[in-house]
C-alpha cells in the first residue's frame, strides 16, 4: 500500500470482539492506522503509549486513530486495559488486512506472518495520503510526518 492507493473496505474485531470496518474508521474524516507487531512487547508498548499521550492532538486534527496487530482481540483487550489506551484496537488475527496493506514479515524471530510496524493516513474516500512501512521493528513511525499529513 502506497500513497495514492485506494484501500478496500475491511471488517475486523475490535478489542471487545465487535466488528469494526474501515468505513467506521474513515466515516468522520481522516484516519491514522498504525500496524504494530505484538502487544506487550517493549517498542509496541512505547509506541501505543506515545499515541495515547498525544490523543488531544489527534482529536484536534479530527483524526480517528486505530491500531491493528495480529494478536487476538482477547490479547488486545488486556493490552488496552493494562495501558489505558484510549483509541480503537483491531485484531487482524487471520492476517487478511496486513496482507492487503503489504505489511507482513515472512519471518519475525521465527514467527511467520507478524505485522510490521507501519503507519497510514487514509482520507474519507479511503485514499492513502501517507504511508510508512518500517522494516526494523525497533524503530518508531515518524510522528512529525504523520502530524503533517493529518493537517493537509
Amino acid at each position: 500500500m502506497q500513497k495514492g492507493d485506494i484501500v478496500q473496505n475491511f471488517v475486523l474485531k475490535n478489542s471487545e470482539g465487535k466488528d469494526h470496518s474501515l468505513l467506521d474508521i474513515t466515516s468522520e474524516g481522516k484516519a491514522l492506522i498504525l500496524f504494530f507487531p505484538l502487544a506487550f512487547s517493549t517498542v509496541c508498548t512505547d509506541e501505543m503509549c506515545t499515541v495515547k499521550d498525544n490523543m488531544k492532538l489527534y482529536n484536534s486534527l479530527n483524526a480517528n486513530v486505530t491500531a491493528i496487530s495480529i494478536d487476538s482481540f482477547f490479547t488486545l483487550r488486556e493490552f488496552k486495559k493494562t495501558y489505558n489506551l484510549n483509541f480503537t484496537m483491531l485484531s487482524d488475527f487471520n492476517k487478511q488486512v496486513s496482507k492487503q496493506f503489504g505489511v507482513l514479515y515472512d519471518d519475525y524471530f521465527g514467527m511467520k506472518g507478524v505485522a510490521k510496524r507501519a503507519a497510514f493516513v487514509i482520507n474519507s474516500e479511503n485514499k492513502v495520503e501517507y504511508a510508512e512501512i518500517l522494516e526494523d521493528s525497533g524503530n518508531m513511525p515518524d510522528f512529525k510526518a504523520i502530524r503533517k499529513a493529518l493537517t493537509l
